[in-house]
């Protein structure tokens, strides 16, 4: 990761941390015992804050914490060769059969369910547009815009996880040009797993930080969470919202992996319909109550845009959404509204309910 990506991790989890710490000050009165550790994986810093432990608790949790998650950076890395995701996809580029892992299989039929529920707009089978944008790496790209007929090439051969097959522990493909890239929800899967090992250790209370998405396993003190939506055109924090016991927020913008081409910045969010980044939403959060879900939903909504949010809402089963484009305009629902405290009035706020008739 560059200085700069990596001063960016750095903000972007010291301002919901500033959000959380303060909540925990008000909750208890102050300040509360707890344990806190720092680790760096998946590119960016995961902030870990356990309430109700004793420190020796606390360290073998992490422990066991930070050994799971680098086994997921390097099995579930795309482009790094040591990995079993990218084994699976030379054999798929070959039009080999292949085994797959119990810890590499969910994630592909999770990645199959969300593209169906999303209407095709997330869809992890898109490696190769990643890659050929640049946004595979942890630094930020550079260089020349992909040639459009590379482009074009790859949205005609139309990438799916629909062409992908699975019988038993056996993987195939019917098409040669997938090339999964699970970066647009991984995170949200290691941090629903991190919750379940925490829960498994008896820890009461916890919040597990990946620079900005986050899952909660109970509350502290009894009293709810409080986490800071970062503005995506200004730092600082565009609003705060309230999670109960055990949900999560996650977050997607082209403000936080982005590459500037004369002038332009185009963000990592890439459109499967036509190949380019999206630019017409610049953040989309989801708060609910599964990270993965919640992690997909927000880039399924980054595409979808204004006038396709509403439905991806609906068919994705996530009530509590928001969405802000680049005019600084929000759209958001009914539930979340309730769940939120916008810092300030935005030039324009639509509020729909996706569930409703």
């Amino acid at each position: 990761m560059s200085p700069l990506s990596r001063g960016r991790a750095l903000l972007a989890t010291a301002l919901v941390t500033l959000v959380l710490v303060a909540t925990l000050l008000v909750a208890r009165g102050a300040a509360p015992q707890r344990q806190e550790a720092t680790l760096y994986v998946f590119g960016t810093l995961v902030e870990i804050t356990l309430e109700g432990t004793s420190k020796a608790e606390a360290d073998a949790a992490v422990g066991e914490l930070a050994q799971t998650f680098q086994r997921m950076h390097r099995e579930w890395h795309a482009w790094r060769p040591e990995g079993e995701l990218f084994r699976i996809n030379q054999a798929i580029a070959l039009g080999e059969r292949i085994p797959v892992s119990p810890f590499v299989r969910p994630l592909i039929e999770q990645a199959q369910a969300f593209q169906a529920m999303s209407g095709g707009l997330f869809d992890p089978a898109i490696g190769r547009l990643i890659g050929l944008w640049g946004f595979h790496a942890d630094e930020l790209p550079e260089g020349r815009l992909p040639d459009p007929a590379d482009i074009e090439y790859l949205v005609n051969a139309n990438p799916s996880m629909d062409d992908l097959t699975l019988d038993g522990d056996q993987l195939t493909s019917t098409n040669p040009l997938v090339r999964l890239d699970f970066g647009g929800f991984a995170k949200g899967v290691a941090l629903d797993r991190a919750i379940d090992i925490l829960r498994a250790r008896g820890v009461p209370a916890a919040i597990v930080n990946a620079g900005g998405d986050l899952n909660t396993l109970g509350q502290p003190a009894g009293r709810p969470w409080s986490m800071g939506i970062l503005d995506p055109t200004h730092w600082g924090v565009i609003a705060k919202v309230t999670l109960e016991a055990d949900e999560v927020l996650y977050t997607s913008g082209n403000y936080r992996r982005f590459r500037i081409d004369e002038g332009i910045r185009r963000g990592h969010i890439i459109d499967p319909r036509d190949g380019w980044p999206v630019d017409h939403i610049v953040s989309a959060s989801v708060l609910h109550t599964n990270g993965a879900l919640a992690d997909a939903a927000a880039t399924a909504l980054s595409v979808a845009g204004p006038e396709g949010w509403v439905k991806v809402a609906h068919d994705m089963n996530t009530p509590m959404v928001l969405l802000v484009d680049a005019n600084g305009a929000i759209y958001t629902t009914p539930a979340m509204l309730e769940r939120t405290t916008l810092t300030e009035d935005p030039p324009h706020l639509t509020v729909i309910d996706p569930m409703g008739p």
